[in-house]
């Protein structure tokens, strides 16, 4: 499968309807996914298969992940989000 096909098979399991979840998974997947090594590209991939909910008290902070890389990849997308402007995506 080709990386353009797989991003694109990414971002729409990646938007979840929730648009807090929205705004935080579809910049960072579309702007620092592709640079992510291969453990952090699955550690995604297996964040975006959890609930909903999960995910949401995950990106909100009130808990952590139990799981390394599903802390490792929750923390850079916070982290991404804290540090860059996210204004194209208020819309969605």
């Amino acid at each position: 499968m080709s990386e353009d096909t797989t991003l694109k098979r990414l971002y729409w399991h990646s938007r979840r309807g929730m648009w807090e979840l929205d705004l935080l998974l579809l910049p960072f997947l579309e702007h620092r996914y592709p640079d992510l090594d291969e453990g952090d590209q699955a550690a995604y991939r297996a964040l975006i298969e959890e609930e909903d909910q999960d995910l949401f008290f995950w990106l909100m902070r009130r808990e952590w992940p139990g799981d390394d890389a599903l802390r490792r990849i929750v923390k850079m997308i916070v982290a991404y989000a804290e540090t860059t402007s996210n204004d194209q995506y208020r819309t969605l």
